[in-house]
Formats: structure tokens, C-alpha cells, sequence
């Protein structure tokens, strides 16, 4: 374990495939030498399993170097916005804007440094890319607003729909 611990911490600053290298060889010494752990041979059969299981996202740390390692990591970046989420609306629970756009304010709150961004930071650098977000989050917005309209006044909205639905059955 202390060996997976050492190669996974990458003191030496090593590539991705070197790492990958290392840790492959290790766990298949493992998995032959697994007998020799005696009453932990089960806890290193699990540890080979979960190995496995997490092999595809295990690496990806070391290719971007802003990727927290660990879960606890991650788990504080989304802390940190929870709290600051928190501070500005007053609630204790997530607010709707989280909810439905999440997906942005999330990595924005994540990657904002605390001295903010200057006018040229923010601009988009690929200008259809952010248009194509910007149509998917006002798309799960009018869903939402769809939604409250119908809890508001459900045969209202239905009366709607069924006017809809019959002028573009009707023929012109």
C-alpha cells in the first residue's frame, strides 16, 4: 500500500504513462503475491478491484494539473461554493439558480481567483460554443418556468397546450 501510496503521489514529477507504468506493474505483483498477505489477502484482492474499477478517471489528475487528486479535494471546491451560495442568498439549502444552472456557476465559483477577472479574462474564446451554452441554459430555464406555470394554474396551462396542439393540426 505504501508503494501505491508513493507512486500515486508523484514526487518526481513523472509523465502520466510512466505513473500508469508503475502502478500496472504494481498491482500485478500484487495480485500474484496476494497469498503471501496472509488474513489481508481479502482486503488486497478489494484493493485490486477497486483498482480496476477506477482505472479509466485514476490518472487524469496528473494530465490536468488543476484537478484536485482526491475526493476530499474536489469535495471542498463544491464546499467552498455551497458556502459562498449560501452567504449571498441566505439559504440553508441550494438555491434554484444552482440548480439550474449549476453547471456554470459551479466552475465559475470554482476557477474565480479572489482578486476577480478583468474585462479581457471573461471574454468568450470561441464565441459559438458559449452561444450553444447559453441556448441549452435558457432551454432548462423555460422548462422551469413551464413548470411553475403549470403548478400555478394547471388548467390554464393545459387550456394553452390543447390551442397549440389544434393550430398546428388544423390545416391553413
Amino acid at each position: 500500500m505504501h508503494r501505491a501510496a508513493h507512486i500515486l503521489a508523484n514526487e518526481g514529477d513523472r509523465s502520466v504513462e510512466e505513473l500508469r507504468r508503475d502502478y500496472r506493474s504494481l498491482l500485478s505483483e500484487m495480485s500474484v503475491r496476494k497469498e503471501e498477505a496472509g488474513v489481508l489477502s481479502g482486503a488486497v484482492s478489494l484493493f485490486l478491484k477497486v483498482s480496476r474499477s477506477y482505472w479509466k478517471g485514476l490518472f487524469r489528475c496528473y494530465r490536468f494539473p488543476d484537478l484536485p487528486r482526491t475526493n476530499n479535494d474536489l469535495e471542498h471546491h463544491f464546499g467552498s461554493v455551497r458556502h459562498g451560495e449560501r452567504r449571498a442568498s441566505g439559504r440553508k439549502g441550494a438555491s434554484p439558480a444552482m440548480v439550474v444552472r449549476g453547471s456554470v456557476r459551479v466552475v465559475a465559483a470554482v476557477v474565480t481567483p479572489p482578486e476577480g477577472f478583468a474585462a479581457q479574462d471573461i471574454r468568450p474564446a470561441n464565441l459559438q460554443r458559449w452561444r450553444t451554452l447559453r441556448a441549452s441554459l435558457e432551454k432548462r430555464r423555460e422548462g422551469r418556468r413551464a413548470q411553475l406555470r403549470f403548478r400555478r394554474d394547471p388548467d390554464a396551462y393545459l387550456g394553452r397546450l390543447e390551442e397549440q396542439l389544434f393550430k398546428q393540426a388544423l390545416p391553413s
